[in-house]
Protein backbone atom coordinates (compact mmCIF):
# COMPACT_ATOMS: atom_id res chain seq x y z
CA UNK A 1 0.00 0.00 0.00
CA UNK A 2 1.21 3.51 -0.81
CA UNK A 3 2.67 5.32 2.19
CA UNK A 4 0.78 8.38 3.45
CA UNK A 5 2.04 11.80 2.44
CA UNK A 6 2.25 12.55 6.14
CA UNK A 7 1.63 10.44 9.21
CA UNK A 8 1.48 11.43 12.88
CA UNK A 9 2.28 8.65 15.33
CA UNK A 10 1.63 8.94 19.06
CA UNK A 11 2.04 12.71 19.01
CA UNK A 12 2.05 14.49 22.37
CA UNK A 13 2.27 18.17 23.22
CA UNK A 14 2.40 19.47 26.79
CA UNK A 15 2.20 22.95 28.26
CA UNK A 16 3.66 22.55 31.69
CA UNK A 17 1.81 19.64 33.24
CA UNK A 18 -1.18 19.95 30.92
CA UNK A 19 -1.45 17.63 27.92
CA UNK A 20 -2.91 19.61 25.00
CA UNK A 21 -2.45 16.60 22.68
CA UNK A 22 -1.72 13.06 23.78
CA UNK A 23 -1.16 9.87 21.81
CA UNK A 24 -2.66 11.10 18.54
CA UNK A 25 -2.10 9.12 15.37
CA UNK A 26 -3.41 10.41 12.04
CA UNK A 27 -2.49 9.89 8.38
CA UNK A 28 -3.11 11.91 5.22
CA UNK A 29 -2.86 10.49 1.69
CA UNK A 30 -2.29 12.15 -1.67
CA UNK A 31 -5.45 13.59 -3.19
CA UNK A 32 -7.33 13.42 0.12
CA UNK A 33 -9.01 15.96 2.38
CA UNK A 34 -9.24 15.10 6.08
CA UNK A 35 -11.50 17.31 8.17
CA UNK A 36 -10.13 17.89 11.68
CA UNK A 37 -12.99 18.59 14.08
CA UNK A 38 -13.55 19.27 17.77
CA UNK A 39 -14.65 21.86 20.30
CA UNK A 40 -12.41 24.79 21.20
CA UNK A 41 -9.62 23.32 23.32
CA UNK A 42 -10.00 19.86 21.80
CA UNK A 43 -6.40 19.91 20.55
CA UNK A 44 -6.94 20.23 16.82
CA UNK A 45 -5.15 23.57 16.42
CA UNK A 46 -2.27 22.41 18.64
CA UNK A 47 -1.91 19.23 16.59
CA UNK A 48 -1.74 21.20 13.35
CA UNK A 49 0.75 23.66 14.88
CA UNK A 50 3.01 20.72 15.71
CA UNK A 51 2.81 19.51 12.11
CA UNK A 52 3.42 23.03 10.75
CA UNK A 53 6.49 23.50 12.94
CA UNK A 54 4.96 26.30 15.00
CA UNK A 55 5.21 24.09 18.12
CA UNK A 56 7.78 21.34 18.79
CA UNK A 57 6.33 17.94 19.70
CA UNK A 58 7.17 16.49 23.10
CA UNK A 59 6.74 12.84 22.14
CA UNK A 60 5.77 10.78 19.12
CA UNK A 61 6.83 10.88 15.51
CA UNK A 62 6.09 12.60 12.22
CA UNK A 63 6.64 10.66 9.00
CA UNK A 64 6.75 11.97 5.44
CA UNK A 65 6.36 9.36 2.68
CA UNK A 66 6.91 6.69 5.33
CA UNK A 67 10.18 8.15 6.66
CA UNK A 68 10.62 9.78 10.09
CA UNK A 69 11.44 13.49 9.90
CA UNK A 70 12.27 16.25 12.36
CA UNK A 71 10.05 19.34 12.17
CA UNK A 72 11.26 21.98 14.61
CA UNK A 73 10.20 25.12 12.75
CA UNK A 74 7.92 26.33 9.94
CA UNK A 75 11.00 26.33 7.71
CA UNK A 76 11.44 22.60 8.36
CA UNK A 77 7.79 22.03 7.52
CA UNK A 78 8.05 23.95 4.24
CA UNK A 79 11.18 22.00 3.33
CA UNK A 80 9.06 18.85 3.59
CA UNK A 81 6.29 20.35 1.45
CA UNK A 82 3.94 21.34 4.29
CA UNK A 83 2.30 24.77 4.06
CA UNK A 84 -0.26 26.35 6.39
CA UNK A 85 -3.05 28.71 5.36
CA UNK A 86 -4.26 30.49 8.47
CA UNK A 87 -7.67 32.11 8.72
CA UNK A 88 -6.02 35.55 8.53
CA UNK A 89 -4.24 34.44 5.29
CA UNK A 90 -1.13 36.51 6.23
CA UNK A 91 -1.36 38.64 3.08
CA UNK A 92 0.14 42.11 2.70
CA UNK A 93 -3.04 44.12 2.05
CA UNK A 94 -1.35 46.91 0.08
CA UNK A 95 0.40 44.57 -2.35
CA UNK A 96 -0.92 42.73 -5.37
CA UNK A 97 -1.15 38.99 -5.93
CA UNK A 98 2.29 38.71 -7.54
CA UNK A 99 4.05 40.66 -4.78
CA UNK A 100 2.29 38.56 -2.13
CA UNK A 101 3.19 35.34 -3.90
CA UNK A 102 6.90 36.15 -3.73
CA UNK A 103 6.95 38.13 -0.47
CA UNK A 104 10.25 37.27 1.22
CA UNK A 105 11.25 35.08 -1.75
CA UNK A 106 11.44 37.71 -4.50
CA UNK A 107 12.94 37.07 -7.93
CA UNK A 108 15.78 39.48 -8.70
CA UNK A 109 17.67 40.36 -11.86
CA UNK A 110 21.40 39.94 -12.34
CA UNK A 111 21.75 43.53 -11.15
CA UNK A 112 20.00 42.74 -7.87
CA UNK A 113 16.79 44.65 -8.67
CA UNK A 114 13.30 43.14 -8.39
CA UNK A 115 12.25 41.31 -11.54
CA UNK A 116 8.59 42.36 -11.51
CA UNK A 117 7.86 40.90 -14.96
CA UNK A 118 9.18 37.47 -13.99
CA UNK A 119 7.17 37.48 -10.75
CA UNK A 120 3.98 38.59 -12.49
CA UNK A 121 4.41 35.97 -15.20
CA UNK A 122 4.98 33.20 -12.65
CA UNK A 123 2.07 34.43 -10.50
CA UNK A 124 -0.33 34.37 -13.44
CA UNK A 125 0.78 30.86 -14.35
CA UNK A 126 0.12 29.39 -10.93
CA UNK A 127 -3.07 31.36 -10.20
CA UNK A 128 -4.59 30.34 -13.52
CA UNK A 129 -4.18 26.71 -12.49
CA UNK A 130 -6.80 27.55 -9.86
CA UNK A 131 -8.85 30.17 -11.70
CA UNK A 132 -8.36 30.38 -15.48
CA UNK A 133 -9.95 33.84 -15.73
CA UNK A 134 -7.91 35.63 -13.06
CA UNK A 135 -5.69 38.15 -14.84
CA UNK A 136 -4.94 41.03 -12.46
CA UNK A 137 -1.91 40.37 -10.27
CA UNK A 138 -1.22 44.03 -9.49
CA UNK A 139 -4.42 45.13 -7.75
CA UNK A 140 -3.89 45.32 -3.95
CA UNK A 141 -5.37 42.21 -2.37
CA UNK A 142 -7.41 44.38 0.00
CA UNK A 143 -9.60 45.14 -3.04
CA UNK A 144 -10.17 41.46 -3.90
CA UNK A 145 -13.08 39.31 -2.76
CA UNK A 146 -12.66 36.85 0.09
CA UNK A 147 -12.57 33.94 -2.32
CA UNK A 148 -9.94 35.62 -4.50
CA UNK A 149 -7.80 36.33 -1.44
CA UNK A 150 -7.97 32.65 -0.48
CA UNK A 151 -6.89 31.80 -4.02
CA UNK A 152 -3.82 34.07 -3.74
CA UNK A 153 -2.83 32.43 -0.44
CA UNK A 154 -3.30 28.94 -1.89
CA UNK A 155 -1.35 29.88 -5.04
CA UNK A 156 1.54 31.09 -2.87
CA UNK A 157 1.65 27.71 -1.14
CA UNK A 158 1.51 25.50 -4.23
CA UNK A 159 3.97 27.62 -6.22
CA UNK A 160 6.64 26.63 -3.73
CA UNK A 161 5.87 22.91 -4.15
CA UNK A 162 3.55 22.27 -1.23
CA UNK A 163 2.33 18.68 -1.07
CA UNK A 164 0.39 19.04 2.18
CA UNK A 165 -1.86 22.00 3.01
CA UNK A 166 -3.16 22.77 6.48
CA UNK A 167 -6.22 25.00 6.03
CA UNK A 168 -7.56 26.77 9.10
CA UNK A 169 -11.25 27.72 8.76
CA UNK A 170 -10.89 28.57 5.04
CA UNK A 171 -14.53 29.58 4.57
CA UNK A 172 -15.02 31.53 7.81
CA UNK A 173 -16.64 34.94 7.17
CA UNK A 174 -17.26 34.05 3.49
CA UNK A 175 -20.67 34.12 1.83
CA UNK A 176 -22.19 31.02 0.19
CA UNK A 177 -20.88 31.87 -3.30
CA UNK A 178 -17.34 32.52 -2.07
CA UNK A 179 -17.41 29.40 0.10
CA UNK A 180 -18.39 27.44 -2.98
CA UNK A 181 -15.48 28.95 -4.89
CA UNK A 182 -13.05 27.89 -2.15
CA UNK A 183 -14.55 24.40 -2.26
CA UNK A 184 -13.91 24.31 -6.01
CA UNK A 185 -10.29 25.36 -5.42
CA UNK A 186 -9.85 22.54 -2.93
CA UNK A 187 -11.29 20.07 -5.44
CA UNK A 188 -8.68 21.20 -8.00
CA UNK A 189 -5.89 20.74 -5.47
CA UNK A 190 -7.15 17.23 -4.67
CA UNK A 191 -7.10 16.41 -8.38
CA UNK A 192 -3.45 17.50 -8.50
CA UNK A 193 -2.61 15.04 -5.71
CA UNK A 194 -2.22 17.41 -2.77
CA UNK A 195 -3.26 16.27 0.69
CA UNK A 196 -5.26 18.70 2.81
CA UNK A 197 -5.97 18.90 6.53
CA UNK A 198 -9.11 21.04 6.89
CA UNK A 199 -9.59 22.49 10.38
CA UNK A 200 -13.16 23.73 10.70
CA UNK A 201 -16.16 24.16 12.95
CA UNK A 202 -18.53 24.06 9.97
CA UNK A 203 -19.91 20.54 9.55
CA UNK A 204 -21.59 21.50 6.28
CA UNK A 205 -18.27 22.51 4.70
CA UNK A 206 -16.51 19.46 6.09
CA UNK A 207 -19.08 17.07 4.64
CA UNK A 208 -19.04 18.86 1.29
CA UNK A 209 -15.25 18.80 0.96
CA UNK A 210 -13.69 16.07 3.12
CA UNK A 211 -13.05 12.41 2.36
CA UNK A 212 -12.54 11.54 6.03
CA UNK A 213 -13.20 13.25 9.34
CA UNK A 214 -11.00 13.08 12.42
CA UNK A 215 -12.58 14.12 15.71
CA UNK A 216 -10.54 15.23 18.73
CA UNK A 217 -11.69 15.82 22.29
CA UNK A 218 -9.62 16.74 25.36
CA UNK A 219 -6.42 16.31 23.38
CA UNK A 220 -7.19 12.75 22.28
CA UNK A 221 -8.30 11.32 18.96
CA UNK A 222 -11.90 10.18 19.33
CA UNK A 223 -12.06 8.52 15.93
CA UNK A 224 -11.56 8.76 12.18
CA UNK A 225 -14.46 7.98 9.87
CA UNK A 226 -15.06 8.01 6.12
CA UNK A 227 -17.36 10.96 5.40
CA UNK A 228 -19.49 8.81 3.10
CA UNK A 229 -20.11 6.29 5.89
CA UNK A 230 -21.12 8.58 8.72
CA UNK A 231 -23.87 11.15 9.29
CA UNK A 232 -23.48 14.67 10.57
CA UNK A 233 -25.46 13.68 13.64
CA UNK A 234 -23.03 10.87 14.41
CA UNK A 235 -20.04 13.19 14.03
CA UNK A 236 -21.73 15.76 16.26
CA UNK A 237 -22.24 13.05 18.89
CA UNK A 238 -18.51 12.24 18.68
CA UNK A 239 -17.63 15.90 19.18
CA UNK A 240 -19.99 16.41 22.10
CA UNK A 241 -19.65 13.02 23.78
CA UNK A 242 -15.94 12.50 23.17
CA UNK A 243 -16.47 8.88 22.10
CA UNK A 244 -16.91 6.99 18.84
CA UNK A 245 -20.14 4.99 18.82
CA UNK A 246 -19.06 2.87 15.82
Amino acid sequence: MTAPLVELRGVEKRFGGVYAVTGVGLALYAGEVVGVLGHNGAGKSTLMKVLSGALPLDAGEIRIDGRPVSIQSPRDARRHGIETLYQTLALAENLGAAANLFLGREIVTRLGTLDDHAMERAALEVIRRLSPHFDDVRTPVQNLSGGQRQMVAIARAIHFDARVLIMDEPTAALGPAESGAVGALIARLKAEGLGIFLVSHDLHDVFEISDRVAVLANGRLVGVRNTSEVTREQVLEMIIGGADSA
